[in-house]
């Protein structure tokens, strides 16, 4: 279990980079271009010419020049496409956040068309290697040649479907709707799953561990983890938050026994450290980028406060459904009993993490705090899990109107903002 969930981290590592797909399609089209090689030389070409000789081009000048065409064609769509990339990533780290880079880089289908570029381009030149000087009884490799054609037609279809899709995917709704989906996702998930009926015992005095490097705690095992603590009779709490930045020698796990050196090591297998943020592993993360696109979008540098009350709706709808996750995180053997307890980031800290930045940089904004407002007024609305998530909303409504009161000058929007504070109140 431990191998799945370190192969599956590494899985969503490696996919998130540019050259996956690329270098992927590239091996396919070389490989593929040797067996055509290979197909040459038992007389595929000769025997399209009896039967379709329409189909196979038989002039060496005819292919050479071909081919020539479609490698260099190629390498400038290649060049154009990886500037319009280049442009994407740095469009949207100047006007969003650098951290939506990685979910961009991601993108399957700029690494897919790019990867058929490549493709394209490296058949191409094996296949015009191939072609030999002028010799009796010597079968052009015409069908290769047709093929290659066929795949430069392909390749430009492609190149069309990148232009839009590039377009498309700069767009800050398709970023922000992006990052919303993988967020609610894994939250979703993770509402399915917990059992919060269970408590876990208190672990002041059990043994403590320290993480062996740093990194961000990107994923846990936790089959490994219950399969260790049934081999070793112990029970684990976890101190680190999955997702948050851990140094090494700091304190991560406690366990109610102690382990020796070889379990201590196979504790930490259970860990994937990374430097890099998926929101697809964190949900959290998903919170964090969001807030910091409509915080970049109120800088004066840019100056659009559309953006920021759209990054409020997705926000209040992730919100919603964080209300309906307990802050336990409890894990249960195959007895249901509590084995590995969870730390999770709380719903406390997580809306403070989120309403703070706003609070600071949008207090002066009567339509951002509106936004705010009118938020933690629909949240109200819902029956949360814990009530005490309740008192917390209520806790960030006064301290929004309180900033609202020391930055605001004008009096009629103070009373617009007073009135959704005083009607949240009275409805609570």
């Amino acid at each position: 279990m431990i191998i799945i969930t370190r192969l599956r981290s590494f899985f969503n590592v490696i996919t998130s980079t540019i050259a996956f797909y690329p270098t992927l399609y590239s091996i396919v089209a070389i490989f593929f271009a040797f067996a055509m090689i290979y197909a040459e030389s038992r007389g595929v070409s000769g025997f399209l010419q009896e039967n379709a000789p329409v189909l196979v081009i038989n002039n060496r000048d005819t292919a050479r020049n071909l081919l020539t065409t479609l490698i260099a064609g190629g390498l400038s769509m290649l060049v154009f496409s990886f500037s319009m990339v280049m442009l994407l990533l740095s469009q949207a780290a100047a006007n969003y956040s650098p951290r939506v880079l990685p979910s961009l880089i991601s993108n399957r289908k700029h690494q897919t068309i790019l990867g058929i570029f490549l493709a394209m381009i490296l058949y191409n030149i094996i296949t015009m290697m191939g072609i030999e000087p002028d010799g009796d009884n010597y079968q052009l490799p015409g069908f290769s040649v047709l093929i290659g054609i066929i795949s430069a037609v392909f390749t430009l279809g492609a190149f069309v479907y990148f232009i839009h899709s590039i377009s498309t995917s700069i767009q800050i709704n398709n970023i922000l709707k992006n990052i919303y989906t993988l967020s609610r996702k894994r939250l979703q998930y993770l509402v399915d799953e917990n059992d919060y009926g269970q408590e876990f015992p208190d672990s002041s005095g059990w043994y403590t561990y320290h993480a062996t490097r740093s990194g961000t705690i990107q994923n846990i095992s936790i089959s490994g983890l219950l399969d260790l603590a049934k081999d070793c009779d112990t029970k684990f709490d976890l101190i680190a938050t999955k997702g948050l930045y851990v140094f090494k020698n700091q304190e991560y796990i406690k366990s109610e026994k102690e382990l020796t050196d070889k379990q201590v090591k196979e504790l930490g297998k259970n860990f994937n450290f990374t430097e890099s943020e998926l929101v697809s592993d964190n949900y959290v993360l998903g919170f964090k980028q969001i807030t910091e696109i409509g915080i970049k979008a109120m800088s004066p540098g840019i100056n659009d406060p559309g953006t920021a009350l759209d990054t409020i709706n997705y926000l209040t709808e992730l919100f919603a459904l964080r209300m309906q996750k307990s802050d336990k995180s409890i894990v249960l053997d195959e007895d249901e009993n509590p084995v590995i307890n969870l730390k999770t980031i709380t719903f406390k800290e997580l809306i403070f993490n989120v309403l703070a930045p706003f609070r600071t940089y949008c207090k002066h904004d009567v339509t951002v705090m509106q936004k705010l407002l009118d938020m933690i007024a629909q949240l109200l609305r819902f029956e949360p899990i814990n009530e005490d998530y309740k008192e917390v909303l209520h806790r960030e409504a006064s301290m929004m109107i309180q900033d609202a009161n020391n930055s605001i000058e004008n009096p009629i929007d103070l009373l617009v903002l007073q009135g959704i504070y005083d009607r949240m109140e009275i409805v609570s």
